[in-house]
């Protein structure tokens, strides 16, 4: 079986190292970044020159790169493909979903995967993280985010059918984490 796996979580949660570790680790798969399909669709269009500036555009522009990005990822092929994402966006205009009816139709999910940590943990990764230009939070913030992520979950296994995985990602288990997720995927991919 093919399996499209969507890998989210919120910044900081360690999402982007689980699926770094899950696609080297899971033979024939594939690893798409959502955002970058995004920008590079930004970047095409001229509304965009990095990645963090997506968030900042109006949720129209933000909606139509979902839209040409989703179609992009529709289109590629492999045993496993994971797409790395968001469930949703801290825009100027309120949270954004990261994976409207119509991107989760395009995308057509298999499997879906929250990664999580606590919301400390969080705040330390994204205060440590010198390669991205992150908003001031508070772990109030964090804590409702989380919560957020959850509910966003839940609706977008309930709009496509897909099963919905959480991987708590505490400091220093990342490769337990991923070799766990890979054993479950190895197995619905067989």
């Amino acid at each position: 079986m093919k399996l499209r796996v969507v890998v989210v979580g919120i910044p900081g949660a360690g999402k982007t190292t689980i699926v770094d570790k899950l696609s080297s680790s899971v033979k024939g798969s594939k690893l798409v970044t959502f955002g970058t399909a995004m920008l590079e669709e930004g970047a095409r269009l001229r509304w965009i020159r990095h990645r963090d500036e997506l968030r900042k555009l109006t949720v129209e522009r933000q909606r139509k790169l979902q839209t040409l990005a989703a179609a992009k990822i529709a289109k590629m092929k492999a045993r496993v493909l994971f797409v790395d994402t968001h469930l949703f966006i801290r825009t100027n205009e309120g949270f954004w979903p990261g994976l409207p009816f119509d991107v989760v139709r395009a995308l057509k999910p298999t499997h879906l995967i929250l990664v999580e940590a606590t919301a400390e943990e969080i705040m330390i990764r994204r205060r440590t993280d010198r390669t991205r230009y992150r908003d001031e939070v508070t772990i109030a913030d964090l804590e409702g985010e989380l919560a957020l992520a959850r509910s966003f979950l839940a609706a977008s296994s309930t709009l496509t059918g897909a099963p919905m995985l959480i991987a708590i990602n505490r400091h220093g288990k990342s490769d337990e984490v991923a070799g766990h997720l890979a054993q479950v995927l190895e197995v619905a991919a067989a």
